[in-house]
C-alpha cells in the first residue's frame, strides 16, 4: 500500500494546475472565440465610424483587440487578447498587456486596432518576441459624428492606433506602455 505524503500532494496538485491553466490544448476553442469576438468588433467599428473603411483599405493589416479590460487603484494594468488579420483572414493571435502607476481609481474595458499602413511595420510587427507600441505610431480618434480624425501626417504614419467602445469608470485610455505578445490560443 502506498502512503501519501504531504509533499506529493503538494507536487501533483501544483502539477495539476499547471497543466489546466495551459488551455492550449487540441480542440480548444480559444481561437474561435478570439475570432468571434475580433468579427463582432470590426463590424462594430465599420458600422460606427465609417472612415474607417478608407484606412481598412490602405493597410496592410490590422491587429484587432475586441476587448481589452483596465483596472486601476493608483497601480493599474490592463489585459486583452485579439487578432492579426492580413487581407481579413486571421493569421496570428496577440495578447497585449499593460502597466500604469499614478493616480488612477477605476474599471474600464475598450477596443482598439492597430493599423499597419506599410509592410515594414507590419514585418516588424510580426518578428518581434515582444513589440510595444512606440513613438512611430500615430492615434486617430473617432469624433461624435462617427468620423475618424485622421489628417496628413495621421495617414503617413506607419502605424495607426485607434481606441474605440469604451465604457466604464476611468477616464480615457492609453495604449503607451502596451506590450503585444503572440500566443496559441
Amino acid at each position: 500500500m502506498t502512503q501519501i505524503t504531504r509533499r506529493s500532494l503538494i507536487v501533483t496538485g501544483t502539477a495539476s494546475l499547471g497543466l489546466a491553466a495551459c488551455g492550449n490544448g487540441i480542440g480548444s476553442k480559444g481561437a474561435s472565440q478570439i475570432d468571434a469576438r475580433v468579427d463582432e468588433a470590426r463590424a462594430f467599428l465599420l458600422s460606427r465610424y465609417p472612415g474607417t473603411q478608407d484606412l481598412l483599405n490602405k493597410s496592410v493589416g490590422v491587429l484587432y483587440m475586441p476587448l481589452m479590460t483596465e483596472a486601476g487603484l493608483w497601480f493599474g494594468g490592463a489585459f486583452g487578447r485579439g487578432a492579426l488579420r492580413i487581407n481579413n483572414a486571421t493569421v496570428d493571435y496577440y495578447a497585449a498587456a499593460e502597466a500604469s502607476v499614478g493616480p488612477q481609481i477605476g474599471i474600464q474595458q475598450y477596443s482598439h486596432a492597430l493599423f499597419f499602413m506599410t509592410e515594414q511595420a507590419l514585418s516588424d510587427f510580426r518578428r518581434s518576441d515582444g513589440w510595444a507600441l512606440g513613438a512611430d505610431a500615430r492615434y486617430a480618434t473617432p469624433d461624435g459624428g462617427g468620423a475618424i480624425g485622421t489628417d496628413t501626417t495621421t495617414t503617413l504614419a506607419p502605424i495607426i492606433a485607434l481606441v474605440y467602445g469604451q465604457s466604464g469608470l476611468i477616464a480615457g485610455a492609453s495604449l503607451a506602455g502596451t506590450k503585444y505578445t503572440r500566443i496559441l490560443p
